[in-house]
């Protein structure tokens, strides 16, 4: 037909999203992080990361060149949320901020392997510093309010932290981990909240005999 345009319709020009698109990539290579470390451990090949993420090896490599440079920023996202619940200015806080710290190694085990990767890769490095600040005015008030033990100290903390870890990383199954790592760490009584009886404690109070009238 005469005056017909005949030729094919040109696609839109992709748009380039510039800094909106690294800051979604950024996201994506994170969230792709925490996933594959949890399922493969900390040494996972960063291809499996980028693969996750959707991103190509270039992408990647331009936010994080090294896998410290990934780890610090895993940390910080972890980090940002403990100092949130750090914040939270009544007895009880320490109890919830250990509680997550205990999650995150649980769900998490690459976490502490970043901290000591990080720790030996860069003699600077002041995460456990700054994770010992952290505890520092949450454990204080919880000793005031007598919720823990009276001597229970930021390093007593940290010490039960990596002892976590280690039952983590040598458990067979992971069923019923969180039960067994709260009823080891009770065993010394420093770290049970002694505002709320544990569940072993419960379920030894519901299956203690009763006494008879």
């Amino acid at each position: 037909m005469s005056g017909y345009d005949w030729s094919m319709p040109k696609p839109p020009a992709a748009r380039n999203r510039g800094p909106a698109a690294a800051a979604d990539n950024r996201r994506a290579i994170l969230a792709a992080a925490r996933r594959v470390f949890a399922q493969q451990g900390y040494h996972a090949p960063l291809s499996a990361i980028a693969r996750e993420a959707g991103v190509g090896q270039g992408v990647f490599y331009r936010h994080f060149p090294t896998r410290v440079d990934l780890a610090f920023a895993v940390f910080e996202e972890h980090f940002a949320e403990l100092e949130a619940l750090a914040a939270e200015p009544d007895a009880q806080t320490f109890h919830r901020l250990w509680s997550r710290l205990v999650d995150l190694t649980i769900e998490e085990a690459a976490f502490v392997e970043m901290v000591v990767d990080a720790r030996r890769a860069h003699q600077g490095y002041d995460g456990i510093a700054r994770l010992r600040t952290l505890l520092e005015r949450p454990l204080a008030r919880a000793r005031e309010a007598g919720t823990v033990h009276s001597g229970l100290t930021v390093d007593d903390v940290l010490l039960a932290q990596r002892m976590v870890y280690g039952l983590v990383v040598t458990a067979i199954d992971p069923t019923g981990l969180r039960e067994s790592i709260e009823r080891a760490l009770a065993q010394g009584s420093l770290l049970v909240n002694q505002s709320q009886p544990t569940k072993t404690a419960r379920r030894s109070r519901r299956s203690a005999p009763r006494p008879r009238s």
